[in-house]
Formats: structure tokens, C-alpha cells, sequence
């Protein structure tokens, strides 16, 4: 087994370029998505995955990869695509929207008034948008964070931070716009912009230019005639903060079980919550 201790905790220890949450699951080394080599369990770093062939035969090593370690690499780059995912799958589901004239907006959107019979509300309305500049900016936003928090973080603990920054955003709709209809992955993306503030700041790196971007678009949505749920946004940022001080703070491979449990209490509140307004509102 390696020794990790000479490589940077924040930066991939082949690229210091390249900073990353990810990390090897045998030596601790922290690593970016092109040096990782998927394993039955996370990922590992060439130091770790040279040291795993040496164990081989001459003869297997002479063989060339395996079919199982080509379909695992395809995989690891099938991996990187969630944010490629997540905004096709939005652009589809607006495009089939505008030319079924709003039906799916009116299966996927929020509200409050039809959690109890239709809790699957609280994700789809991620991936329902209104007009234009609304998927414009917010498929921008998530092209631009997405990517970098999906290298930063994996694709799996990205999709949690998305899912469970979106839930935070209808659970808040559901508490201060109890019976109101919204749509849009705005609560998503300013978790996004959340936990890439406090993960700069947990590597060190000035971040106040995010910060001023974040308070911006939050002052935006209070203006009159926007018709733009502040809640959502709101929701979201609160839970991206929270999301992102889970990962900065639980980074070492011992903590995965850790981090995992967090990262589900996150979500369980978040969708407990959610009925807790819907009770509160509605009584």
C-alpha cells in the first residue's frame, strides 16, 4: 500500500492543478476523475492500480485488459456524464412540454396541495421549466457548477447534493408558498452554488466573487413582477451550505459510511419537512 501523506488533501496528488474530493480507496490519495481506476468498492489511484498488476502473471499482464476492466472504464467515463444527463433530460422534458401544450408540467410540477397523493413533485419539478431564458439560465448554471462539483465530488455525491438541494428548495416553497405552483431546478442549482462556495473556502480559495453572484440572484428573486419563487432559491442555498460542510468535513475514506448516513439524514429531514409544512399549511 502507498504512503499518501506526501500528496496535497486537497489537490490530486498527480495533477496540483486539479482539485478533488475524490479519493483513493486503498491509500487515501486524493485524485481527479483521470486518474481514477473504478474497484469492486470506489475508486483507485495508478500508484494503487500498478501495484494490484505487479501481483499479476507475466503472461496476464502480456494478455492486455480484461473485458471486465474495459467495461469498467467505459463506465467510469459513463460516470462523468451526470451533469451532461441532467441537463438533456431537462431540455427533453421541456421540449415535449411546449409541444404537448403544458401537459407534463402538470404531472411534474410543484405543489404543496398535492404532496400527500403526489410526493414525487418534490424532484420532478427539477426538470420542468417555463419559458426560455428560465432553462437557459438555469441549464448554464448547472453546465458551468455541475462539471466542476461532479469532478470534484464524483457523480454520485453530486447527484445527492442536486437531489437533496432540490427537495430543500420545495420543502421551503411548502412552508412560505403553501398551494403554489413552481417549476425549475433553481433550488438545485443554488445548492450548487452553495456548496462550491463553502468547498473553495474549506481548499482556502477566495470565494467572495461567488458570494456576491449567490446574494445577487437571491435579491432577484424578492423583486416585484419577477414571478420568480425566492423560497426555492432560498431553500436551496441553505441546503447546499449544510450539503457542502458535510463533504469538506468528512473527506477520509474511514468516513465514507459516515458521510453516506449524512448525506440520507439530509434528505430524510428534507422530505419529512416537506409533509410537516404541507400539516402546518393546510390545517
Amino acid at each position: 500500500m502507498t504512503d499518501p501523506t506526501s500528496a496535497s488533501s486537497n489537490t490530486c496528488y498527480r495533477h496540483p492543478d486539479r482539485q478533488s474530493f475524490v479519493l483513493c480507496q486503498r491509500c487515501g490519495r486524493t485524485i481527479c476523475p483521470e486518474c481514477q481506476t473504478p474497484a469492486a468498492v470506489g475508486v483507485h489511484c495508478p500508484e494503487c492500480v500498478r501495484e494490484q498488476r505487479a501481483k499479476f502473471t507475466e503472461n496476464r499482464r502480456a494478455s492486455g485488459p480484461s473485458s471486465l476492466t474495459v467495461a469498467r472504464r467505459r463506465f467510469a467515463m459513463l460516470d462523468q456524464k451526470a451533469t451532461v444527463v441532467l441537463i438533456a433530460v431537462s431540455v427533453v422534458v421541456w421540449l415535449l412540454d411546449r409541444l404537448s401544450g403544458g401537459f407534463l408540467a402538470q404531472w411534474l410540477a410543484y405543489n404543496s396541495a398535492l404532496l400527500p397523493t403526489q410526493p414525487w413533485r418534490i424532484v420532478t419539478v427539477l426538470f420542468v421549466h417555463s419559458g426560455v431564458f428560465h432553462i437557459l439560465f438555469n441549464m448554464w448554471a448547472l453546465f458551468i457548477f455541475g462539471r466542476m462539483l461532479e469532478n470534484m465530488l464524483g457523480t454520485w455525491r453530486f447527484l445527492a447534493l442536486y437531489v437533496i438541494s432540490g427537495i430543500a428548495g420545495s420543502m421551503l416553497v411548502t412552508f412560505l408558498a403553501p398551494g403554489t405552483w413552481v417549476v425549475g431546478a433553481s433550488g438545485a442549482v443554488f445548492g450548487l452554488f452553495a456548496a462550491f462556495f463553502v468547498l473553495q473556502r474549506s481548499l482556502g480559495n477566495n470565494a467572495v466573487q461567488l458570494l456576491v453572484i449567490i446574494g445577487l440572484n437571491l435579491v432577484i428573486g424578492f423583486l416585484p413582477g419577477t414571478n420568480i419563487s425566492w423560497q426555492a432559491h432560498v431553500g436551496g442555498v441553505l441546503a447546499g451550505f449544510v450539503t457542502g460542510f458535510v463533504f469538506a468535513r468528512t473527506r477520509n475514506v474511514r468516513q465514507r459510511g459516515l458521510q453516506a448516513t449524512l448525506l440520507g439524514l439530509e434528505a430524510v429531514v428534507a422530505i419529512a419537512l416537506c409533509f410537516v409544512g404541507y400539516a402546518l399549511t393546510s390545517a
